[in-house]
């Protein structure tokens, strides 16, 4: 009798280093992040274990993972599993080596999107992302690159639905939309509790992270990886919506 999967999906956060500074950032990643204390060859040893669980789709997420070094080998690594791969990224700076791991067959990409103006977008990224980000969707749509963008609400009065039709007329296809969750950075009146999940999580998922430095030097011992079931709260997959083009 073959036994049931025991994953579907998993997110892999390899880092929590990020050029922006979001204000609803639920792991609160910035420009002083670090990538963690695990090595390339734990991380390849999480993504193989995955894969043996059942995986068949893994997450790259961060912070921001095109930054983290490794994320070309790693993401060869989870294809080679016989896994698909998705990379989360603010599409911000995209070297050409990242174009090509970005275009490899079993790779798709997802980004967060705020504004059709760039200063309300940049009110909430607190950097001038807007026109490269901008860029850098129509260049993945133009290259074929499977890419699916999450709209998020962080203030009121955003324009999301003008941001959600400047997507669609960039030709994206698969859009979502999402409101701020209080976790980490997002956290407000109400903060983190049981009420700001979504409730989709834990249906055969499983998040992992790496291991903060200074966690690492205080450990006795630290176990080769680190698992933990949590949501990736203002990145969680969002309502599916498809354009007409």
């Amino acid at each position: 009798m073959q036994r049931a999967a025991l994953l579907n999906f998993a997110w892999w956060e390899i880092s929590g280093k990020c050029q922006l500074a979001c204000d609803h950032c639920y792991a609160s990643s910035g420009p002083d992040g670090t990538h963690g204390a695990m090595t390339v060859a734990d991380w390849r040893h999480v993504i193989t274990q995955t894969r043996e669980a059942g995986a068949r789709l893994g997450q790259f997420i961060g912070g921001e993972p095109t930054l983290h070094p490794a994320l070309p080998e790693l993401v060869r690594h989870a294809l080679d599993t016989g896994m698909e791969v998705e990379i989360y990224t603010n599409l911000v700076r995209v070297t050409s080596a990242m174009w090509e791991t970005f275009r490899l067959p079993g790779v798709r990409l997802a980004t967060s999107y705020y504004s059709d103006r760039a200063d309300e977008h940049e009110a909430i990224t607190k950097r001038p992302s807007f026109k490269i980000t901008t860029k850098n969707i129509a260049r993945a749509r133009e290259l074929g690159i499977p890419l699916r963008v999450g709209v998020i609400g962080v203030f009121d009065n955003q324009r999301t639905s003008q941001a959600i039709e400047a997507m669609e007329r960039l030709g994206v296809q698969e859009i979502g939309y999402d409101n701020l969750r209080e976790v980490g950075r997002g956290a407000r009146e109400q903060g983190p509790g049981i009420e700001q999940l979504c409730g989709n999580c834990g249906g055969r998922t499983l998040a992992a992270r790496t291991v903060a430095r200074h966690a690492a030097r205080r450990a006795t011992a630290v176990p080769r990886t680190t698992v933990s079931r949590t949501i990736c709260a203002a990145r969680v997959r969002p309502r599916i919506r498809t354009a007409t083009l």
